[in-house]
């Protein structure tokens, strides 16, 4: 028997590889499958936890409106394991691998990023924050016996503080997910993300100045005082009244109680200003800012106005505060809603329907005395102090009232210590100058009173904002539009006490309202022009601590308006940032409406 040829032995092994890479390949189209089924599995059950995490911080947020820390603490334990759950889904070997497939994995690697973010945020923010709920409910705000009890808060501030930190970073992260490839579903979900990290980090960070700053303000380290400044809407300066009444505001250990009260017409006119004005607030305002204490707030800085009125006390009293405070009447229309009526020396009966007609308008009719008028607003004021101090208030209700006063514009708080500035800066309290970020570009608008009168009671705003990218450049144009009306009656200069009108004594005739208005935009913007009613019109134009303004002045009779409008140019950097404005709060809160323009001329009339 012959042997086999070479060839003939060799071709019977390439037969079998055949077979062998055939089986090799059906396994990996088999294992691709598999990891297939797997990750699709993981990512259909990582959804539900993500979706049903997203119903539990809903829920959350009702729980924690309503005061109920016990159902809240459990619901954030909820959201925890939902999303460590989500989390652990997503961050197995396979599906890791799977993030590098062509297309599929961008939209993986989005998933689990988003998972990443949703868990740090539970882990980090909430579950440190649910720890001290129940020490920390509305209630622990509320006097006992005069006394706010300042331990609750003490607790609270490492767990907040961690929970600011976190939602900071989880706001970069949200914002790194890359989803230029990813599937619309993904798009929306990562988008959501971001704009809830966004709204939630912005209120926590909120809630943490407050929880760090509380304690100290309240004299935890000793006695505070502070001046309190009741603004008068009817007579509009920049930084929301006139300051009718000026008291000190006395805290210790959480306990307050008010002190000396006085006119705020009581204090100047001083010979020149108490402290050195900066060039933009004497052009703008003039040098009285610093020489009465009904002027210091024709500045919308409010920095600028705490400190004048500051100086103010102090020459007056002899005594230097630790800061200063401002309130305005429709801010306590707004916390009798937590206290219920209060009854006053008058006879008077101030609710939150009656307030601001009683202290803004009816006042002047009932007391024409402007003595007996200031003695009527600070016992206003000292009875709703009584009321609150005395714990009797829904608290709830209460923190309520002080949020929409912060937002309006109608509250402010200053204080003299750095650091603790430094922590009020940045948040609405802070009253200052429009500013600039990616998210917003702010526009700010400002009334100040050219009547001398209480008039303002009659004046009524409306305010309208738009932004467009007009240039190849890429620079944003914004323009503002203002619209005032004088709503009074048409027989204003004889029916109206001449205590409101002014008389004429100060050049206007009664029944009109002269007001200035101040149109400011953030620093680096580029004034493009502006108009009246749609007709060009000369105005002042200033930079006010590295801020272009421009200032308008107008007057007018009972049922008259006019539209002021004006256009700024923005960087490009901050293109894509929502355009906002900050105004001067009036007797009546105004909406900011939208308002779009012709790019060849944003300031005509629309």
């Amino acid at each position: 028997m012959s042997d086999q040829p070479e060839s003939g032995r060799a071709a019977a092994p390439r037969g079998s590889r055949a077979r062998v890479d055939l089986w090799i390949v059906l396994a990996v189209v088999l294992l691709l499958i598999l990891a297939v089924v797997w990750v699709g599995a993981r990512a259909a059950l990582a959804k539900g936890h993500l979706e049903r995490a997203v119903t539990d911080v809903g829920t959350l947020r009702s729980q924690l409106g309503d005061g109920d820390t016990t159902a809240a603490q459990q619901t954030a334990k909820q959201l925890e394991n939902e999303a460590s759950s989500a989390r652990s889904l997503t961050g197995d070997p396979v599906w890791g691998a799977a993030q590098y497939v062509p297309f599929f994995g961008t939209n993986l690697r989005a998933v689990r990023e988003v998972s990443v973010v949703v868990d740090d945020i539970a882990t980090g923010a909430v579950s440190p924050v649910a720890s001290v709920f129940g020490g920390l409910g509305t209630d622990s705000f509320a006097p006992k016996d005069g006394k706010v009890d300042l331990s609750p808060l003490v607790k609270a501030q490492p767990a907040v503080a961690r929970a600011a930190a976190t939602l900071t970073k989880a706001g970069r992260d949200a914002d790194a997910i890359e989803t230029s490839d990813t599937l619309s579903p993904v798009t929306t979900a990562v988008n959501q993300l971001r704009n809830a990290v966004r709204s939630a980090s912005d209120q926590v960070d909120t809630a943490n100045r407050v929880v760090q700053l509380a304690p100290a303000m309240l004299g935890s380290d000793g006695e505070r005082n502070y001046v309190l400044l009741f603004q008068n809407n009817a007579e509009l300066r920049a930084g929301g009244g006139i300051p009718g009444a000026v008291a000190l505001l006395k805290v210790q250990d959480g306990s307050i109680s008010l002190g000396d009260q006085a006119a705020g017409s009581s204090f100047g006119p001083y010979p020149k200003s108490v402290l050195p004005l900066e060039p933009g607030t004497r052009t703008l305002y003039g040098e009285i800012t610093g020489r009465y204490m009904q002027d210091v707030t024709l500045t919308p800085r409010f920095d600028v106005s705490a400190e004048l009125a500051r100086e103010m006390w102090k020459q007056k009293f002899g005594q230097q505060v630790d800061g200063v405070l401002a309130i305005d009447p429709v801010t306590l229309s707004y916390i009798l809603r937590a206290t219920g009526p209060v009854q006053l020396p008058t006879g008077d009966t101030l609710t939150s329907g009656n307030a601001v007609q009683l202290l803004l308008s009816d006042v002047y009719a009932k007391y024409p005395d402007p003595a007996v008028q200031d003695l009527f607003f600070a016992s206003a004021a000292s009875a709703v102090f009584d009321k609150v101090s005395s714990g009797s208030f829904d608290a709830k209700e209460f923190i309520g009232a002080l949020t929409q006063g912060t937002q309006e514009g109608r509250l402010r708080l200053w204080s003299a210590s750095a650091s603790e500035q430094q922590q009020i800066a940045g948040t609405r309290l802070a009253g200052e100058l429009p500013q600039v970020t990616e998210q917003t570009r702010q526009l700010g608008v400002y009334l100040n009173d050219g009547t001398a009168s209480k008039m303002d009671y009659y004046l009524q705003k409306t305010v309208s904002v738009g932004s467009s990218v007009c240039r190849s450049d890429g620079r944003p144009t914004s323009a503002v539009e203002i619209t005032i009306t004088n709503t009074a009656p048409a027989d204003a200069a004889t029916s109206l006490p001449r205590y409101v009108t002014g008389g004429g004594a100060f050049g206007t005739d009664p029944g009109k309202i002269k007001t200035l208005i101040a149109v400011y935009a953030p620093t680096n913007a580029i004034y493009l022009g502006s108009s009246q009613d749609g007709e060009q019109v000369p105005v002042q134009t200033v930079m006010d601590d590295g801020h272009p303004v421009v200032q308008l002045q107008t007057l007018l009779a009972p049922g008259e308006s006019t539209t002021f409008r004006v256009a700024y140019l923005g960087e490009t950097k901050y293109a894509k940032a929502a355009v906002d404005v900050l105004s001067t709060p009036g007797v009546q809160q105004s909406k900011t409406l939208p308002l779009r323009f012709d790019c060849a001329d944003p300031t005509a009339a629309g």
